[in-house]
């Protein structure tokens, strides 16, 4: 229905890797955490004793990346059954939700592999992350998700920061309607939230608000995590590639629960 979307509070998701960052999340009036390792390589699957852990410490939902490395979005068999024995780690350990992304050489949508894995997480959540980001054709993407039983799918449209995706993204939330939800992410703060909000229609959205302090000359932000995640531009970096690390390794700080506070103000308010 048109009019349902307006009536519904928008959910606000922050990613941690970190219990005190767990724990000024929820403090701070996040409605789940996407619990990751390694955030400033993208994220990766964290530690069964994380999990755990943040089970114990947060009421909120909890929803796992399921990423066996850093680097690209196409796995082999060996790696692709690593994520299915980490999906039912998180079961066991009580998680809500995970979040996972596997393409194909030519960007595609890995629906066969998808679909096996939506199956196995049953009955969590599935979100497809933003290797969404790196099809070629969105809404095509989106199809194949819909078809492969994902409930929610990460992305800025296709753009390193939610504001320069803004019609992409209302596009995708006005194609899927009730089929799957739509997370808008990507340099997300108090100062555009509302506005990302009103112009897309999006009913939740993703955000990192971490400090991911580089030893290096500058701060990396989101979209540099980004960069990181979808490394070289590519599904399917080398081997080589995928072993390489940054020279200076950024180091992250915590979630600061006030600034978890003020962006939720500022999402009830758009």
């Amino acid at each position: 229905m048109p009019g349902s979307h307006a009536t519904r509070r928008v959910e606000l998701e922050i990613c941690v890797d970190s219990i005190p960052s767990a724990i000024s999340a929820e403090r701070g009036g996040a409605n789940r955490i996407e619990l990751c390792a390694c955030l400033p390589q993208g994220g990766t699957t964290p530690t069964s004793s994380l999990i755990e852990n943040a089970r114990s410490q947060v009421s909120i939902d909890i929803h796992v990346m399921i990423r066996p490395r850093a680097g690209g979005f196409c796995y082999t068999s060996q790696e692709f059954q690593e994520m299915q024995q980490q999906i039912l780690a998180a079961k066991r350990l009580g998680a809500n939700g995970v979040v996972f992304g596997i393409l194909k050489p030519d960007r595609e949508v890995d629906s066969g592999r998808t679909r096996h894995l939506v199956e196995l997480a049953k009955p969590l959540r599935v979100t497809f992350h933003r290797a969404f980001d790196l099809a070629p054709d969105l809404p095509r993407a989106l199809e194949d998700l819909i078809l492969a039983g994902a409930d929610r799918i990460l992305t800025s449209g296709g753009k390193p920061a939610a504001m320069q995706g803004l019609a992409a993204i209302a596009n995708l939330v006005e194609l899927a309607g009730e089929r799957i939800g739509i997370i808008a992410c990507g340099r997300i703060r108090p100062h555009n939230a509302a506005a990302i909000i009103q112009a897309t229609r999006v009913r939740e959205i993703h955000s990192g608000l971490q400090n991911i302090a580089s030893t290096g000359d500058r701060e990396l932000n989101d979209s540099d995590r980004a960069q990181l995640s979808f490394e070289d531009d590519s599904a399917c970096p080398s081997a080589d590639s995928r072993a390489t690390q940054p020279v200076n390794e950024p180091v992250n700080e915590p979630v600061n629960e006030e600034e978890v506070r003020e962006l939720r103000r500022a999402v009830d308010i758009a």
